[in-house]
């Protein structure tokens, strides 16, 4: 009997759900399940900042993959995926064929066609990234300046755990908004303002960066020095789902079915930061996301058509350093300071679990 071949590409958050959850039940023995990720772990993503600003080891926000018989792992560095053959094509060793594919490659920095942006920033979007981060930014003399780019959720968590860090940096972030963290209601906006000015973080607003050249950072004509320099102003899907040519919404994330199927091509499903859902993309929306594509195609198995909920969201949590944090739960509970922070604690320690 031939063998089908289940593929999951990334196991990040929603690739990673999705194989948990199908290997908690039967897989049917037709069906191979295969991993393919460049890393042989998992790299907990929302926690990137802490890593890049040094106030935890590495090995606390890795996750190992699941040792399971019925889980082949395969390593390496993906170079395109070709929908009309059904392959995955790598830069580095034979190609892989698929019978039901799920892509969860994640999200790159998008930078907003800024010259040199690229070239002279640094990024915490992958955990190599992550650790070259890390190294620059810790090598920067006592009371260097270091700017970060983009005033978002990342922006802010990095701000304040590289204070933690390093109290004698000066430390800038930089947004082209009027305010830092522009989602969140305007009290909560207050709260990590005040926060930041009493921890001596510089706060530039309304800044419409053109170029970037070294440790020059163009706001128009103002010159704004700094000594590095990192990029939390925004994101993109993958290259390798940039290059599909499939319908997409505005942000490039890819359209799907009630199934999370790309409709022209039913056997492939989308998870994560590609998928196009109706919220921001979060680790939260790719697990809930994850375990519902799992739902889907054990019904598509069984020859039934799959019933899917409403996805729902938690809520989102923000660090301030290790002891003050905010957000929100449900649609209006707003939370401050070390409850918050103890919140979020306990949420990567449940997902370390669950994944672990």
């Amino acid at each position: 009997m031939a063998m089908k071949k289940f593929v999951i590409l990334g196991g990040g958050y929603g690739g990673l759900t999705v194989a948990l959850n199908l290997l908690e039940k039967d897989l049917p023995d037709d069906t191979e399940l295969i991993m393919i990720d460049r890393s042989p772990f998992q790299g907990l993503k929302t926690e990137y900042y802490a890593l890049a600003s040094g106030t935890i080891a590495e090995t606390h926000i890795r996750v190992s993959y699941p040792d399971d018989s019925r889980l082949q792992l395969v390593y390496g560095e993906v170079s395109d995926v070709n929908l009309e053959t059904k392959q995955i094509n790598f830069h580095d060793k034979e190609p892989i064929s698929y019978d039901w594919l799920v892509i969860g490659l994640g999200c790159v920095d998008s930078y907003h066609g800024i010259t040199g942006a690229q070239e002279f920033s640094s990024s915490i979007q992958t955990l190599a990234q992550t650790r070259a981060t890390y190294q620059k930014i810790n090598n920067i003399n006592p009371y260097g300046q270091v700017s970060i780019i983009g005033g978002g959720l990342s922006g802010v968590e990095m701000a304040s755990e590289l204070r933690e860090s390093r109290p004698d940096l000066n430390i800038r972030l930089i947004d082209r908004g009027p305010s830092l963290l522009s989602a969140f209601p305007t009290n909560l906006q207050q709260y990590v303002r005040e926060w930041m000015i009493e921890h001596h973080i510089e706060l530039r607003t309304q800044v419409s960066l053109v170029r970037l050249d070294g440790g020059d950072l163009y706001n128009q004509d103002e010159i704004i020095r700094t000594d590095a320099t990192i990029w939390t102003a925004g994101i993109q899907p993958t290259p390798i789902v940039e290059a599909l040519n499939v319908p997409k919404d505005r942000q490039g994330r890819i359209l799907l079915n009630e199934y999370h199927q790309i409709p022209d091509f039913e056997e492939v499903f989308v998870v994560g930061d590609c998928a196009s859902l109706p919220f921001s993309p979060s680790a939260q929306a790719a697990q809930a996301q994850g375990k519902q594509i799992a739902e889907a195609i054990q019904a598509i198995w069984k020859g039934d058509t799959p019933k899917l909920g409403k996805i729902k969201l938690r809520g989102t949590l923000g660090s301030l350093g290790k002891k003050s944090g905010f957000g929100i739960m449900g649609r209006r509970t707003l939370m401050t300071g070390k409850i918050a922070r103890m919140l979020k604690s306990g949420v990567l320690w449940k997902s370390k679990r669950h994944f672990g």
